[in-house]
């Protein structure tokens, strides 16, 4: 993939680091796919067919023409017509929104980065026709957005997205579990999460997904902090989950333990990913949303299936 004649993200008028102090969600991901993406991404599961394929029930982001008039007249209800190209490729936006990812140290939050991620993606995928859905959870799931290609969706997932706040907290492998069995049709889905989940049950729950024939992309959204470590006075440490829990530690004491296990949670949670020929991408939020998009599109038509997105 050539990029040189793309503008360097930092470099771009359209700055999203800049554009996100006063700028709605809507327009940043647009701005983003727009002035970086454009033209890079095409659907592998496209062009088989334009023939007639189901009805849906009409919902909010549908255009009012593709409703079925004849078919409101049979069941004074309204469906819309889908089509075998519109629903080749159905993305699932899983998103997590559990207490630990409302951190936020030099950067802005973990939440906030995978929010503008999933918004940028969605408008990536509707642009090339793909249907979009969206998830979003902490203890349970609090917003669950069916697939669709309807223009006026994005601005549904969108609304979604900007409502969604920091909640409790719940073992990402028990969502993935009910995600997979909800999933009726083949899919694209797209997890966006620290992955903060024992990594035996947090596995289980991603082969299930794969067991189902959907692919997988993992994307680990991660704080600095998180990577580095680099406290170094005496500091007090809030369980983000529960809210009550304060541990006062010395960092030096228990950088070095502490580092060897995160690293080994996220080796072996991108190589069991690799393994089962899953998507896996290592985000930092120091990176801005368009850097880390064109890492991870850069990754993949290079033929690699892990990465990380760095500063």
């Amino acid at each position: 993939m050539d990029t040189n004649s793309r503008p360097a993200p930092g470099n771009s008028p359209f700055d999203p680091s800049t554009l996100a102090r006063y700028g709605r969600l809507e327009l940043l991901s647009r701005l983003v796919v727009e002035g970086v993406m454009s033209g890079l991404h095409k659907s592998p599961f496209k062009g088989f067919s334009v023939e007639f394929a189901e009805h849906r029930q009409y919902g909010p982001g549908d255009e009012i023409r593709h409703i079925d008039w004849r078919a409101y007249g049979k069941t004074d209800r309204y469906f819309v017509k889908e089509f075998e190209e519109e629903t080749n490729l159905r993305a699932y936006l899983v998103v997590d929104t559990s207490g630990s990812m409302g951190y936020a140290g030099r950067t802005a939050s973990k939440l906030e980065h995978a929010r503008q991620l999933a918004a940028a993606l969605a408008y990536m995928m509707i642009k090339q026709r793909d249907a979009v859905g969206l998830a979003t959870f902490d203890t349970e799931v609090r917003s669950l957005v069916p697939p669709r290609t309807a223009p006026g969706h994005f601005s549904v997932l969108c609304n979604t997205l900007e409502r969604a706040e920091v909640g409790g907290e719940t073992p990402l492998s028990q969502v993935l579990h009910k995600m997979a069995g909800r999933i009726q049709r083949r899919g694209f889905v797209i997890i966006l999460s620290d992955g903060f989940d024992n990594l035996e049950n947090l596995v289980s729950a991603l082969r299930h997904l794969r067991h189902r024939k959907h692919e997988v992309l993992f994307l680990q959204v991660l704080a600095p902090e998180e990577e580095e470590f680099p406290f170094r006075s005496p500091v007090q440490f809030r369980n983000l989950e529960r809210g009550d829990d304060l541990v006062r530690l010395d960092p030096a004491a228990v950088r070095k333990t502490y580092l060897e296990k995160f690293q080994a949670h996220c080796r072996g949670l991108a190589e069991q990913l690799r393994a089962m020929r899953a998507d896996y991408h290592r985000v930092s939020t120091a990176v801005p949303p368009d850097q880390v998009l064109l890492n991870y599109l850069a990754a993949r038509a290079g033929g690699s299936r892990s990465g990380e997105a760095r500063v």
